[in-house]
């Protein structure tokens, strides 16, 4: 009797894997094995071009994807973000891909590798690891530890907390005229500078007047004028 494997499409990995029905001695089917065999791999093909990428999941710095073009036959590879914000794509190179969803960079890549490359390309784009590390703020003058801070997924990080992970205020710092400098974007938003009391916000506990900070935020602490 001839084993049958029944295939099963995996969203998140962009793969499809099979087991062989149970009685069987036959190894697992998989994408690999059933592509390279000598029947014709267009059924496996249309079935996987039911996969739905993420269409929400903006990509970032330090991201891994897998990539895979059904047509070559090849199992996914696995792609790293760069910190430049690009991906190194078979056939097309560096690859810009920040602010993208996987859902948005498959469909430039297929266009761009059906103009030279391939008469069909079916394009797979999935996310397989997420950067925790969404970016950094700098805090800088007089703070116990100067330096980087990173911003965590799924943290709202104020300038407040800012200084307090970098140690507190120092010996001589302005407290009521603490600086926040936001950079504008490539998009033409205008940068933003606020002034920040932080007696207010540290001392008498009011938070309404902190401000949630944003990668690349810079927050200086200036001197007093006097110290004494």
């Amino acid at each position: 009797m001839r084993n049958i494997c029944i295939i099963v499409p995996l969203v998140l990995a962009g793969i499809a894997t099979a087991d062989s029905l149970p009685g069987t001695n036959s190894p697992p089917c998989t994408l690999s094995s059933v592509l390279s065999s000598n029947t014709s791999s267009a059924p496996l093909v249309e079935s996987l071009r039911g996969y739905v990428p993420d269409d929400k999941y903006k990509l970032r710095v330090g991201d891994r994807v897998t990539f895979q073009i059904l047509e070559d036959r090849d199992l996914p590879k696995s792609l790293t973000v760069t910190d430049s914000g690009e991906l190194d794509v078979p056939y097309l190179g560096r690859v810009a891909v920040l602010d993208k969803t996987c859902k948005q960079l498959a469909a430039q890549c297929q266009a761009e590798l059906m103009k030279e490359y391939y008469y069909q390309a079916s394009v797979i784009i999935g996310l397989d690891t997420a950067n925790r590390i969404l970016g950094r703020v700098y805090v800088l003058g007089q703070v116990r530890n100067q330096g980087p801070l990173e911003i965590v997924a799924n943290e709202k990080l104020t300038a407040g907390k800012a200084i307090v992970r970098a140690g507190g205020l120092g010996d001589f710092a302005s407290k009521k005229k603490v600086k926040l400098v936001r950079g504008g974007t490539a998009g033409g938003t205008p940068g933003q500078t606020f002034e920040l009391n932080m007696v207010e916000i540290l001392e008498q506990g009011k938070t309404e007047k902190d401000v949630n900070l944003e990668p690349d935020d810079l927050i200086i602490v200036p001197s007093r004028l006097i110290n004494f």
